[in-house]
């Protein structure tokens, strides 16, 4: 029954229904968004400043979650901590019930050396694999943080006008799960109930990347590959450098591993179907010039956008490698463990979106059918819970080609701050205009 029905069946008078259809269908003004960001922004750009000056790796976020925490709790929000160990919920509940929708941000680090030159560039450190290693926001996880801090402050400022729920995810270890850690932080936090209590009925997110400042750009279904890390151990017998047939040679054994990788990608995967990429990135081995160690370690990368053709590159894979090492009288061990799923945006949710991130954007500034990228994001854990919609916000230097800029896990990848109010605005809009959608 609409409104005004109920009002009729109710006996009331008929402006009086009009009058609470109105209030129902209320949106918060464009310019009131606006005005309001604008507002905040010197202290986005401070806490983004901050942050980056103080990186911290995956799971060991503790200052950075105490900031977040902190301000959350001093805008009147529900705060829980701890969530996926150094996670934090924040939820603002309106001044009238209706839908919940969810924000997220990653906080995590790497251990990276930072080379920007910045006034607030890191000098910090992390232990990393037992070594202590230089940490940086390489990957522009310190403005990811800044951004949606900023968008809590506005939205709290807004409480009176909001029907419905916003819950804020502040996530650990965005980059996968640390070496001894069983899931990375948002398979941990969804673990720890924080899709619940209030469970929302939607989840957006957003990263920025190398991109003409001010632009937004994504694509509904499969956006971000999936993302496995590869594994690999050849076993052989140690000898002289000089003597290698009284040995069994891993160095020459991982060398033929490498290209029997880059092969099968090549060679056994339709380029026009879905994109995939196979990178082996490192190879262990060896302590001295003139010994063939008894081992060799190699690691990776897999990215793809199908599980099937996945998990047959992955079988064909183990076997070839297995093959090679026979071949020069070795053995092999291989592993492969999921860092992220396929980030796969709701179709439907990615069309009403548009329009949405257009208002926080401009008329032309929003590309809702860019091509799949093969970088991943454990955003993709949240998608499998809940509907959602993960964009990417163009913010490379002023006048430099994004297609030569630092990209991110660069030493010398910088965020233009020019657009972190965009990035504040696309996350009000999308929250508010999402609980003012009508109800089903």
């Amino acid at each position: 029954m609409t409104i005004r029905r109920l009002a009729r069946h109710l006996g009331l008078s008929a402006s009086l229904a009009v009058l609470t259809a109105s209030a129902a269908a209320a949106q918060v003004p464009e310019a009131t968004v606006t005005t309001a960001v604008d507002r905040v922004m010197p202290e986005v750009v401070a806490w983004r400043r901050d942050l980056h000056q103080h990186p911290e790796l995956g799971f060991a976020e503790t200052r950075t979650a105490g900031v977040v925490a902190d301000h959350l709790r001093a805008l009147g929000l529900e705060v829980r901590t701890g969530v996926g160990k150094t996670g934090v919920v924040g939820v603002l509940r309106g001044a009238r019930p209706g839908r919940t929708v969810a924000l997220r941000a990653d906080m995590d680090a790497l251990p990276v050396k930072e080379a920007t030159g910045l006034a607030f560039a890191s000098t910090a450190t992390g232990t990393y694999m037992g070594e202590t290693v230089p940490v940086a926001h390489a990957c522009g996880h310190d403005a990811h943080v800044a951004m949606l801090m900023g968008a809590a402050e506005v939205l709290a400022g807004m409480k009176d006008q909001i029907s419905g729920t916003v819950v804020f995810i502040f996530q650990p270890a965005e980059e996968g799960a640390p070496p001894g850690e069983r899931l990375g932080g948002a398979a941990l936090m969804i673990e720890e109930g924080a899709l619940k209590d209030p469970a929302p009925e939607a989840i957006f997110g957003l990263h920025v990347v190398p991109g003409v400042p001010g632009t937004i750009f994504y694509r509904p279904q499969g956006f971000m590959a999936a993302s496995d890390r590869v594994d690999i151990v050849l076993h052989g017998k140690q000898t002289h450098g000089a003597w290698p047939w009284k040995g069994v040679d891993v160095i020459a054994a991982a060398a033929n591993v490498v290209q029997t990788v880059n092969t099968l990608t090549a060679r056994t995967i339709d380029p026009t179907s879905t994109p995939t990429v196979f990178t082996i990135a490192t190879l262990d081995a060896g302590v001295r010039y003139n010994i063939i160690p008894d081992s060799a370690t190699l690691s990776g990368t897999l990215r793809t956008f199908d599980v099937a053709q996945r998990d047959a590159l992955v079988a064909r894979a183990e076997a070839a490698i297995d093959n090679v090492a026979e071949a020069y009288g070795a053995t092999a061990d291989f592993a492969v463990k999921q860092n992220a799923a396929l980030v796969f945006n709701d179709e439907t949710l990615s069309a009403w979106l548009a329009p949405v991130l257009e208002e926080a954007a401009g008329a032309g500034k929003v590309n809702p059918a860019t091509p799949p990228t093969t970088v991943a994001e454990d955003f993709s854990y949240f998608q499998r819970v809940v509907p959602g919609v993960f964009y990417h916000l163009g913010g490379s230097p002023d006048g430099v080609d994004p297609a030569t800029a630092a990209p991110n896990h660069s030493p010398a990848f910088d965020v233009n701050e020019k657009i972190l109010p965009l990035g504040v605005r696309a996350h009000v809009f999308s929250a508010l205009r999402f609980l003012e959608r009508p109800e089903n």
